[in-house]
């Protein structure tokens, strides 16, 4: 059993193989990505701040008196609340950005080096990736596609499970 962290005995949750410590695996496409997002961000506060200082133009128009002070001071506390929810949300959002993204661009590197090592004539394993990344599916279509120029290496799962599925129908 592989080993586990500071849990108490008989709650094991056995440490993860492998975790991929860089985050920008394919810069360009993730950093274009999370842009997207910051950008949307952005956008969506800006149409917010837009609509708000509508509205309370609208409200200090119907004011008897003092509508002229709530106008002045509108510019300055729209500008300072919309300054502290950029300063907030976008590195929040651009850190989710590179995160969620990482999750695409790890599995299009590793299929990229895949195929690569294919069309260089090599015999490489069936590709594969990690529990809980995208694309499985495609990376999959890959092997299947793949399979008679990397000759006949049969996967190993599924001759075990065959295996397993002769016993059982024999007994």
């Amino acid at each position: 059993m592989r080993p586990t962290r500071g849990l108490p005995r008989g709650r094991a949750v056995p440490v993860p193989k492998y975790r991929r410590r860089i985050k920008l695996i394919r810069p360009g496409l993730q950093l274009r990505l999370t842009g997207v997002f910051v950008g949307l961000l952005a956008l969506g506060l800006l149409l917010q701040a837009f609509v708000f200082v509508r509205e309370l133009m609208s409200i200090a128009a119907l004011l008897p008196s003092d509508g002229a002070l709530v106008v002045n001071e509108l510019q300055r506390t729209v500008l300072s609340v919309l300054g502290i929810s950029l300063a907030v949300l976008l590195p929040i959002t651009a850190w989710i950005g590179v995160h969620v993204t990482h999750r695409i661009a790890g599995p299009v590197h590793r299929i990229e080096g895949f195929l690569r090592a294919v069309a260089r004539g090599e015999r490489p394993r069936d590709c594969s990736l990690r529990k809980g990344d995208e694309l499985n599916e495609l990376c999959q279509a890959v092997n299947d596609a793949t399979q008679p120029l990397r000759g006949a290496q049969a996967p190993a799962a599924p001759a075990a499970q065959d295996a397993r599925g002769g016993e059982r129908a024999a007994a």
